[in-house]
């Protein structure tokens, strides 16, 4: 007789139960459905996930369909009233606590990221999703509009996010930026939603390099021009001089032609060794972030 592991028990074997069991214990609700346990609400989260379901309807639905092969998830058919109790009487801390117990256990095994320097590699980004505003009326961010912003910052160790906060939709992303406290020496890179004199500043006295777009309407004086290979699609790297009416802010500005598209980009760092084309491929690397905020 042939046997097999189906795609979400492989997603299953992942979280180890004695883990799970004594998180459960610790996190246990002062009022909590007995007969529906902490890994019976888990695998029908889970499933909902995967599944792409709209509704705990939808998601108890497409359990209960297999309700005779349940008991190899460890697992059984539920009601809606009885999960909708789970989700509203437990202590979110639990999952939140599960999720830094699996992140610590990937690390060591996740791959590194694709660039020879020795710098940690951060992308950040924040995500607005839209929610309704008569069921989220505390989410208000127009008129006729309700949504949270989801920030992420990607660790390019693995491809893991390191941090991911959700704030009200009119959050402004550099706030939460601002919150963040990056390793010495680190690269972050993030697009021009963040570009923020105030915030480079920061960067700068602790340590962190940036990389980001130059905004189009940015005044600047060049300092300095380095020579460069064009071959390599960069066009253009020079020592700048931030005009914002403050203290004098030194950057370093890389021009680059996308050989294949041909279209043109001004990136800003204050990573001054890194050669050019570098800069411009960890830029480039940035969209794996948007990978994650968009599948969130």
């Amino acid at each position: 007789m042939h046997t097999f592991t189906t795609v979400f028990a492989q997603f299953l074997s992942v979280v180890p139960r004695y883990l799970f069991v004594k998180l459960s214990k610790e996190h246990r609700g002062k009022r909590s459905p007995r007969t529906f346990l902490y890994w019976d609400q888990f695998v029908h989260l889970l499933h909902a996930q995967l599944a792409g379901c709209k509704s705990l309807r939808d998601g108890i639905m497409g359990m209960n369909a297999a309700a005779k092969r349940l008991y190899h998830l460890g697992t059984k058919p539920v009601s809606k009233s009885t999960f909708a109790d789970a989700n509203n009487m437990r202590p979110y801390t639990f999952f939140e606590t599960l999720f830094g117990e699996l992140y610590r256990r990937c690390l060591p095994k996740a791959p590194g990221k694709k660039f020879s320097f020795k710098n940690k590699l951060f992308s950040l980004d924040a995500s607005v999703v839209d929610l309704c505003l008569t069921l989220f009326p505390w989410a208000k961010f127009r008129t006729t509009k309700a949504g949270i912003k989801l920030h992420t910052l990607l660790d390019h160790d693995g491809y893991l996010p390191a941090v991911v906060t959700v704030t009200e939709a009119k959050c402004h992303e550099v706030n939460m930026a601002k919150l963040l406290q990056l390793p010495k020496g680190s690269i972050v890179v993030f697009d021009r939603g963040y570009v923020d004199h105030a915030w480079f500043r920061q960067l700068c006295k602790t340590d962190v390099f940036l990389v980001t777009r130059l905004k189009s309407n940015a005044r600047f004086i060049v300092l300095e021009r380095n020579e460069v290979d064009r071959t390599t699609g960069v066009t253009s790297d020079q020592t700048i001089q931030v005009a914002d009416g403050e203290k004098a802010l030194v950057l370093r500005r890389v021009g680059y032609r996308d050989q294949e598209t041909g279209k043109r980009f001004e990136f800003l760092t204050n990573h001054m060794t890194l050669s050019a084309r570098t800069i411009a491929d960890i830029y480039k690397e940035r969209w794996q972030v948007e990978i994650i905020g968009s599948s969130g």
